[in-house]
């Protein structure tokens, strides 16, 4: 189904085709409807599936544009998704000036925030944990909120935000509609759904070849004091131009990127010690492709939207099955193909097969020759 043939006003019709988008995905096809309808819904849709459209028309439609108070709040789990969020609704209002999109999130200075909250904010994107601050200090009125949108709910829960999301849903009374959209219906996310939701229209999208990022996914058996070397060299025979590094401790982050640094790679870490402002000069300089290898934790990428990364290495192992799927999700994106790495040691290798298993993957043996030339390998 195109855009040209959803029932919405002109203004977002010419929106949607200033972002460059003509065909509707399978998420936004079957969540706008019934979003408009003032329905809950709870979708579950792989990443990069254009989530933020599927609810970012829905809410611009409903704002009573003279109303200069919050009427949507979307919760998002870092500082990162939530930025990239209200970029993206900001793109879909173009053609409304009068509604007013605010972003509040933590390790920012609140002061700005609540001058921009006080200016007129129709809808507030926001991490839970910022936003339940400004409820306390009453510095946002949520009295008129009808629409709240949990975006990557099983991430947002399992990173301990599951209290603060349920005692923000128990303050906003006037709240009429909850949508969630996740890659995964983790316990969390559906204990939420039976708590505030009612009569959910219940979406699944399941990553069919025709919409599927296209990843080609790879196993690197190696051991602790080879792994640094053999994911050097696939990027260096592979001819990688962006490439995206996991780790699970933010220490390592720091230690792989002056490694690879000195191995003449450019190449800097993201991580959750940094400040906001070097954060965002990080991510502008990876976006821009001045960074070729950007080192990241699960959760300091969260929120990460570059079109082209070529390849997404495993350093370590993800400590959960989710995360696996949400790292190989920052390749393959935008219809372009990318390809992911897990490298492992032979102990992790009953851990791999139960990633693997869970998250319903196939990934490709690999090792090395005599001459270090990359050839089907054993798992």
């Amino acid at each position: 189904m195109n855009y040209s043939e959803l029932n919405v006003p002109q203004e977002l019709h010419k929106a949607v085709a200033r972002m460059g988008f003509t065909e509707m995905t399978q998420v936004q096809q079957e969540a706008i409807p019934p979003m408009m309808q003032g329905r809950d819904i709870i979708a579950k849709a792989p990443t990069g599936t254009g989530k933020t459209c599927a609810f970012g028309i829905p809410l611009i439609l409903q704002i009573e544009r003279e109303n200069p108070c919050p009427q949507a709040i979307v919760l998002a789990p870092t500082r990162e998704l939530a930025q990239q969020i209200a970029q993206d609704l900001k793109d879909l209002a173009y053609f409304y000036p009068e509604i007013k999109i605010v972003t509040v999130y933590g390790g920012a200075n609140i002061q700005k925030q609540i001058e921009k909250l006080k200016k007129a904010a129709q809808i507030v994107v926001a991490t839970p944990g910022r936003l339940q601050d400004h409820i306390n200090r009453r510095t946002i009125d949520v009295s008129h909120v009808k629409s709240i949108v949990l975006d990557e709910a099983d991430e947002m829960l399992n990173m301990g935000f599951y209290k603060d999301v349920r005692k923000i849903l128990e303050q906003i009374k006037s709240r009429k509609q909850l949508a969630m959209f996740s890659a995964t219906i983790s316990r969390e996310v559906m204990d939420i759904g039976w708590l505030y939701q009612r009569d959910a229209q219940e979406i699944t999208v399941q990553p069919v070849e025709a919409s599927a990022p296209k990843i080609e996914q790879y196993l690197v058996l190696t051991t602790g004091r080879n792994k640094l070397a053999d994911m050097a060299e696939i990027i260096v025979q592979k001819g990688y131009q962006r490439i995206m590094v996991f780790c699970n401790q933010k220490y390592t982050t720091a230690m792989l990127a002056n490694q690879m640094a000195r191995l003449n790679f450019v190449v800097d870490c993201l991580h959750g010690d940094l400040s906001q402002n070097e954060r965002n000069k990080i991510m502008a300089q990876f976006k821009a492709g001045n960074i070729a290898v950007l080192v990241a934790t699960d959760v300091a990428a969260r929120g990460i939207d570059v079109s082209q990364v070529d390849a997404v290495f495993n350093y370590d192992v993800p400590d959960s099955n989710e995360y696996y799927t949400h790292r190989i999700g920052r390749t393959g994106r935008a219809k372009h193909a990318g390809e992911a790495y897990v490298l492992y040691t032979k102990e992790e290798r009953s851990r791999v097969r139960d990633m693997l298993r869970y998250t319903q993957n196939t990934a490709q043996p690999i090792t090395f020759d005599e001459q270090r030339r990359i050839i089907p390998g054993t798992f």
